[in-house]
């Protein structure tokens, strides 16, 4: 499952080490609240979909920004981008 994928590469690429799959809500904000991520896991995560999935996003869009709402919504930009 994408979503799944999604959340172990944030485990991942963050080094959330206190955190398992299922601790992350697949709705739930990424950042402020939720998981309380901020600019510089953002430029992480950013690079990680590019080296990952191809994926290259531009820092101040608000696409962007939509994108990484949530688990729900990265994993649906990703489905989108495989099927272009």
């Amino acid at each position: 499952m994408l979503e799944l994928e999604v959340k172990e590469m944030i485990i991942e690429v963050l080094q959330l080490e206190d955190i398992t799959a299922a601790d992350i809500d697949t709705e739930a904000a990424l950042f402020v609240e939720g998981l309380g991520l901020d600019s510089i896991d953002a430029l992480e995560l950013g690079v990680a979909l590019q080296k990952k999935y191809g994926i290259t996003l531009s820092a101040d869009s608000a696409d962007t920004r939509r994108h990484f709402a949530s688990v729900q919504a990265l994993a649906a930009m990703i489905a989108s981008h495989r099927t272009k």
